[in-house]
């Protein structure tokens, strides 16, 4: 050692074969002073027995395969990017694990979704189920006592009501704004029936002999305008109002109007509330000086009030009132808090709140569930329709304008709305349903791009327009029930801050889904364009998450999917739309009832399928689902490695390791073995290439969903270390794998060079510990003997020699020691002399 230190630098370790491939000695067993002697004498053999020009050859020959070697060891993406360019595969990887969860919620699309409780006899009460109906238009009339008494006992109050209340007897008008469905009806008959009643003696009596609260239908009545000259001459009136901005044609009324308004209602001291859809027709409205927000109710209280409702109407209908009859009541409504409370009831209602009409139907289920009038069943399938009805509430008809268009006042044909304003609420839903728990540009970005789609789908013979400046967050988060979160998002390997963007409720992205491919056909052109939009998107949140919401779209109708979808995308040029094909076909694998189809197809493709479907069908393989067992799998990625000399080794391997961080690692390791040892050598390239991409994979790149794999918490290790760490079981195969790698002269280079990157991963740049734990499992089984040590030596010492980034000795001494068991440590010489 003193002399390679004196002759300026460590010198080549020996290897054990000069050239050729592995042979079945590279066992621990094998690993001795024999196999080094018959390299060493093969050596020396051909140095004195050949002449020069056959031993230059021979060296080009060997320099030539370590080459292509070292190509096949590259990115598999490298037809997009360069050898050395960055991969997205780890952010890919965990965007699929994250979006995943969105669908993982114990809901089959193919069967939760299309049960439907159309009516129910709860009792003595007839209950709808089918709720989401269009309703009949208000018209103009007055309030009846019977429904003003109800409100007043079951109405629960939002955040901010008493401000809401000083608002509008301060000013006699008050615009409000909420989403629909949230209650802002309720809650505008709640104000006016209560500031009316300070004009008389007390809430419920009337002043005068007319009514108190009285509906208004603005598009009869002839609007807010004409409204001010006709208010009824009795005092303490309370006025309700429903603008409709949505409808062609319709326009906000002025501040002028509003004025006007104002000072006619307080000359006769009467109030009105005008209620409006949130969005950018309704901003105007909403921030002058008579519009407010409507907060949604609060979902516990709004529920309880309900249940308590529902179970005194049992009571009463069964005679018990009274005393007895109040504790029944208190006994039943405990019952039904604990049972709403249950996990699969909780997971079947898939709503983070409710809306009062939710509210309702959950306590009727509830409160039936409990008298014996609705099965357990029954129970769960009216909780799931909450998401549903949603859903087709949001798109119900929301073209109808656009197919008949009013006439215009001088009798002529009606100019059609702006498409764009049109799809864009529900081109957001849409986007939110595909991306949700993305960066809330990236779902607004998108639901602009399916809301160009959605117009020229509608009206191909103009070009809609782009409005610039027309979003407005606050809005698309009400019209679609969503919130915004803080958090982080990948960017070129960093985490950046940003704003997440996720439905308040872990059903609404499947039944959006379904409602959209299930109901609405000619929906499915432009969101399959818009689609494949996304799959060119170079962002991993983006792209990945597409792909698993095609996959859900697929399961709908795999034959249109399939067409359409994946078979265009498995044949694309790009390697990203052919993973993105290769997720689309995993996720549809997930459920039982296309998995044979999937398997049926990867099979096929990897036998007979053109280079870019044997791609993606190995890209496929390396999930878990697209073959029958691991060994089916192994068999169908090694037919794709070996193929055409190889061409496909690099995908094809990268695949073999993304099985190994499934439970059936120890399967995949035997099977690398055999690779090594088999007497083609398509097969032996094809096992050594995985060992080397082992040791280059970091977790992050290919963990699945998997709980209970150990590696969760270890995403920025190499995957060789985490499995040392995981599963000790496998040390052993892995240490073959690598000694076998280290000692054949074509994978020899680039084995070394995998080597070197986990020694220095053992600590951070900041000196603490990183996978010091899984070296310390896996060194000393892949240096048992002496040569072995010997090399271990000499990339110890190439490393602390490096110029661009020296190691620490203190590192290279701990490596060292790592390496070499405490049992081995008494008495050797070598390790005195070199690192003592």
């Amino acid at each position: 050692m003193a002399e390679e230190e004196q002759a300026g630098g460590p010198a080549e370790p020996e290897a054990p074969k000069a050239a050729g491939g592995p042979s079945p000695e590279g066992e621990h067993k094998a690993r001795g002073k024999d196999g080094d002697d018959r390299a060493r004498g093969a050596d020396d053999k051909g140095d004195g027995g050949e002449d020069g020009g056959e031993a230059a050859e021979r060296e080009r020959e060997r320099e030539r395969a370590a080459g292509r070697f070292k190509e096949r060891t590259g990115n598999p993406l490298a037809g997009e990017e360069s050898e050395d360019g960055p991969t997205d595969l780890a952010a890919a990887s965990r965007a699929r694990r994250a979006t995943r969860m969105l669908f993982d919620t114990g809901r089959d699309l193919n069967s939760f979704d299309r049960s439907y409780i159309q009516s129910a006899h709860i009792g003595d009460i007839h209950l709808r189920m089918d709720a989401r109906q269009a309703a009949a238009g208000v018209r103009s009339g007055p309030v009846p006592d019977e429904e003003l008494r109800r409100l007043r006992r079951v109405h629960v109050e939002p955040e901010g009501y008493l401000r809401l209340r000083n608002a509008l007897r301060a000013r006699r008008l008050l615009v409000l704004g909420a989403a629909p469905g949230t209650g802002r009806t309720s809650t505008a008959l709640a104000l006016l029936d209560e500031v009316t009643a300070l004009a008389g003696d007390g809430p419920g009596e009337e002043s005068g002999s007319g009514p108190r609260v009285l509906r208004v239908d603005v598009e009869t009545d002839g609007g807010v305008p004409k409204l001010a000259g006709s208010l009824e001459e009795r005092h303490g009136t309370g006025y309700l109002l429903e603008l409709s901005l949505g409808k062609p044609g319709a326009l906000p009324p002025d501040a002028m109007d509003l004025d006007g308004l104002a000072a006619a209602l307080d000359e006769r001291e009467s109030f009105a509330v005008i209620v409006v859809t949130v969005g950018s027709a309704a901003n105007p409205l909403l921030a002058g000086r008579y519009g407010m927000l409507c907060p949604p109710v609060p979902t516990q209280e709004l529920r309880t009030a309900r249940l308590r409702e529902r179970l005194e109407e049992h009571v009463a209908a069964a005679g018990d009132e009274g005393p007895d009859g109040g504790t029944r009541v208190a006994e039943l409504l405990a019952r039904a808090e604990e049972l709403a409370e249950r996990t699969e009831i909780r997971d079947a209602v898939g709503l983070n709140d409710l809306r009062p009409a939710e509210a309702e139907l959950l306590a009727s289920l509830l409160a039936g569930h409990l008298l014996d009038d609705v099965s357990y069943e029954e129970l769960l399938t009216g909780c799931r329709s909450l998401a549903t009805g949603q859903a087709h509430e949001w798109f119900a008809g929301v073209d109808r304008a656009l197919a008949a268009p009013p006439p215009a006042a001088d009798g002529s044909a009606g100019r059609r709305p702006g498409t764009a304003a049109l799809f864009h609420p529900v081109a957001f839903r849409i986007a939110l349903a595909v991306l949700g728990g993305a960066p809330h540009s990236a779902v607004a970005a998108a639901a602009h791009l399916l809301t160009w789609e959605l117009s020229v789908q509608s009206d191909p013979d103009h070009t809609p327009a782009r409005p610039l400046f027309c979003d407005d967050p606050e809005s698309d988060l009400a019209l679609s029930r969503a919130e915004l979160t803080d958090g982080e998002v990948e960017v070129a390997g960093t985490e950046v801050p940003a704003q997440l963007i996720w439905y308040r409720g872990a059903a609404l992205p499947g039944a959006v889904l379904s409602e959209v491919w299930d109901r609405h056909f000619p929906v499915r052109g432009p969101v399959v364009r818009w689609l494949r939009l996304l799959a060119d998107d170079p962002r991993p949140q983006v792209w990945m998450r597409a792909a698993v919401a095609a996959g859900e779209l697929c399961v709908r109708d795999f034959d249109h999917g399939y067409a359409e979808l994946i078979r265009p995308l498995a044949e694309a040029g790009t390697p990203r739309r052919r993973i993105f094909a290769a997720t689309t076909m995993d996720q549809a694998a997930g459920h039982a009832s296309h998995r044979k189809a999937v398997r049926r197809l990867v099979d096929d493709w990897s036998r007979y399928g053109t280079k870019s479907l044997r791609w993606t069908a190995a890209m496929a393989l390396g999930y878990g689902n697209a073959a029958a067992t691991t060994d089916d799998a192994l068999d169908a990625l090694a037919r794709i490695g070996v193929r055409d000399d190889g061409e496909q080794l690099a995908v094809a391997s990268f695949n073999v390791v993304r099985l190994l961080a499934l439970p059936d690692g120890a399967t995949v390791l035997r099977r690398m073995a055999e690779w090594t040892h088999h007497k083609r050598e398509p097969y032996q390239d094809l096992g050594l290439v995985t060992t080397v991409r082992l040791a280059v994979t970091k977790v992050d790149e290919v963990l699945d969903s998997e709980p209970d794999s150990g590696l969760g918490d270890r995403g920025d290790w190499p995957l060789p270390l985490a499995l040392a760490v995981a599963h000790p079981e496998l040390v052993a195969p892995m240490a073959d794998l690598m000694w076998t790698a280290l000692n054949t002269a074509r994978s020899q280079e680039v084995a070394m060079d995998a080597l070197e990157a986990l020694l220095r991963t053992a600590v951070r740049k900041d000196g603490t510990e990183w996978t010091q734990p899984g070296l310390a499992a896996l060194l000393p089984a892949l240096a048992t003997e002496e040569h072995d040590r010997r090399r271990l030596d000499w990339l110890l010492r190439r490393m602390m020699k490096d110029p661009d980034n020296p190691l620490p000795d203190a590192q290279a001494r701990s490596l060292w020691w790592l390496a070499v068991p405490p049992r081995d440590r008494t008495g050797e010489r070598y390790q005195e002399e070199t690192h003592g």
